[in-house]
């Protein structure tokens, strides 16, 4: 195929009490970010750690519908940024990953009455085999009928880092495969499953053609980000409040440059982990960093010269995926927010 057709930390307690001070305002009207909402399930409680309880799913929608957000879909959004045209302020979109049964019977039925768009990444493997709790391409179809995006999220669903490149170009190939017959096309747009991705995995996202591909990172999408490494913000019940949801919604890009590790698989663990800051946001002393492995609140931080942002975590991050996010309070209350997540090996 060669043709292509998306924990948080300590900061939440303390920053969910304080955004309940916001004052909004109309002040910027254009703006050439969004913050993209990742969900997994609907309503599967014993599946706390990917699952959003209803009630809360349904606090997220009444926010999205209160007159201050756009909620647009993905593939219009990746196509305005790629063509640098502006969105509006607090545009938002809404992705759910791997296809489960939930999506069709809980979620689909809300965002269809409040009229919402969003985008579903399929994992193809749970489809084809009929796995319990997940959708069938009767329903997958029903949606795209519907103007549901459908997005790619590989076959197997595995750990794309532990594989070679062989082996990720033909999972995608034999996922692409069964797009085209089930749905008559391959989507443009891709998923890393758990979110996990390195130069390697990213070169083969490259080669095939994808139009964008989204992690699992906190933060915002914005014009000059990597098109292949796109954030998003995911829920569930422990994370998915209402007042983290608006932190979310609200959030403006912090714009950075020139980060390292060049590589989200590490080599070093931990990491000696730096950016530049690439806008004047004037006093960077509110500048927050928070880390996987370290528990206690924020992360030390160098700053050295205006820009450059260096951590030096103390602690080694345990194998599978580790996270660090840094956040800046930006103008009306709102968060600055660079999330970057790497997959270590055993």
């Amino acid at each position: 195929m060669k043709r292509a057709g998306t924990r948080i930390f300590g900061l939440f307690g303390a920053a969910a009490i304080f955004f309940g001070a916001l004052v909004w305002t109309n002040a910027a009207s254009a703006a050439d970010w969004a913050s993209v909402i990742m969900y997994h399930r609907f309503g599967e409680d014993q599946y706390s750690s990917t699952n959003i309880r209803v009630d809360q799913f349904k606090e997220h929608i009444q926010e999205l519908q209160n007159g201050q957000y756009t909620v647009l879909p993905l593939n219009e959004i990746v196509d305005r940024l790629e063509r640098g045209e502006s969105l509006p302020d607090r545009t938002v979109a809404l992705t759910v990953d791997d296809a489960y049964l939930s999506v069709y019977d809980v979620a689909w039925p809300l965002l269809k009455e409040a009229n919402l768009p969003f985008t579903v990444f399929v994992a193809v493997e749970s489809v084809d085999k009929q796995y319990a709790g997940y959708m069938s391409w009767d329903q997958i179809r029903e949606l795209r009928d519907a103007g549901v995006h459908i997005g790619h999220h590989t076959y197997s669903h595995a750990h794309l880092p532990l594989m070679s490149p062989e082996e990720i170009e033909a999972d995608i190939n034999l996922a692409s495969e069964r797009y085209q017959a089930e749905l008559g096309f391959v989507p443009a747009i891709f998923a890393y499953p758990y979110g996990e991705y390195g130069n390697d995995v990213k070169t083969v996202i490259r080669n095939i053609g994808f139009k964008a591909a989204f992690g699992q990172q906190s933060g915002v999408a914005y014009s000059g980000y990597d098109r292949l490494e796109l954030p998003r913000f995911a829920m569930s019940e422990n994370y998915g409040g209402i007042g983290r949801f608006r932190l979310a919604a609200n959030a403006l890009p912090l714009r950075v440059t020139d980060v390292t590790p060049s590589d989200n698989v590490l080599k070093r663990n931990p990491p000696n982990f730096g950016f530049t800051i690439a806008e004047d946001y004037g006093n960077l002393n509110g500048l927050s960093c928070f880390s996987s492995n370290q528990t206690g609140g924020a992360v030390p931080i160098e700053k050295i010269g205006d820009s450059r942002i260096e951590i030096r975590l103390a602690a080694a991050f345990k194998p599978g995926r580790g996270r660090i996010n840094c956040t800046l309070l930006g103008p009306d209350r709102r968060w600055r927010w660079f999330g970057s997540l790497f997959y270590i090996p055993k």
